[in-house]
């Protein structure tokens, strides 16, 4: 299969990202296996991005994943690169020296929101209750990760805490598949949601870009109303095809 390439671009720049969860309806999440080969996220960054989701959270639970993270900020100027499954402070300065714009968690500490904000990056922590919203409110956080979202109420949940906390914004994550996830985007404190269902296994097994491409086409399309499209739904899928 020919390898696709990544059109020019201005290099990165290095203010601020003014807010994560408005670079596109869908975050995908990715996981690389552990004998994966770090480089494979570079053409999978680029198939996603032609799909239209620019960015993309590679998520540091195996060894390659940092070197992963900085291939992609290297070798895909047009990609917005994050961070996920940071837990200590350590791995936050760890994925910025890497090139991460952002980092996701799924819960958080004040030493990790310390540590994110001296990192000089964004932090999606992750919440699943109603007290931790308010904690996170309390100190200056409006943007959080609603996790494990289907398993924490879904978007039952997320509706019944629009009104008296209005502030808080998500990016619910975990158990989400194309035919919930316009369920989440149609609430009014959803602006984006996280998954992988454009990463089928099959897919990343046969490391079919242009299908990649494709399925996250009809992801992104899901932020202009439109249908999602087929595929694997829930969970997240590493780059080497498990089921996560």
């Amino acid at each position: 299969m020919a390898a696709m390439t990544d059109a020019p671009a201005s290099p990165i720049p290095s203010e601020p990202l003014p807010s994560v969860l408005a670079l596109g309806p869908v975050l995908p999440v990715v996981v690389l296996d552990g004998g994966a080969d770090p480089a494979e996220a570079v053409p999978l960054a680029r198939a996603l991005v032609a799909g239209g989701l620019r960015t993309v959270e590679i998520t540091l639970r195996t060894a390659g994943a940092l070197e992963a993270v900085r291939r992609v900020a290297a070798e895909v100027p047009r990609a917005v690169v994050g961070a996920g499954t940071v837990l200590t402070a350590q791995q936050a300065v760890a994925a910025r020296d890497a090139g991460a714009r952002f980092l996701v968690s799924p819960g958080w500490t004040d030493r990790l929101l310390t540590a994110a904000r001296e990192a000089g990056l964004p932090l999606l922590p992750g919440v699943s209750t109603a007290s931790e919203v308010m904690a996170l409110l309390e100190r200056g956080v409006e943007e959080m990760k609603f996790f494990p979202a289907r398993a924490a109420g879904g978007p039952a949940y997320l509706r019944a805490l629009a009104s008296p906390l209005p502030r808080a914004r998500f990016c619910p994550t975990g158990g989400i598949g194309p035919d919930s996830a316009a369920d989440y985007l149609a609430l009014p404190n959803v602006p984006c949601v996280g998954g992988s269902w454009m990463l089928p296994p099959e897919v990343m097994r046969a490391r079919d870009w242009k299908r990649v491409e494709r399925l996250a086409r009809e992801a992104a399309r899901l932020g202009a109303g439109g249908p999602a499209g087929t595929g694997a739904g829930g969970g997240s899928v590493s780059a080497g095809g498990r089921c996560r």
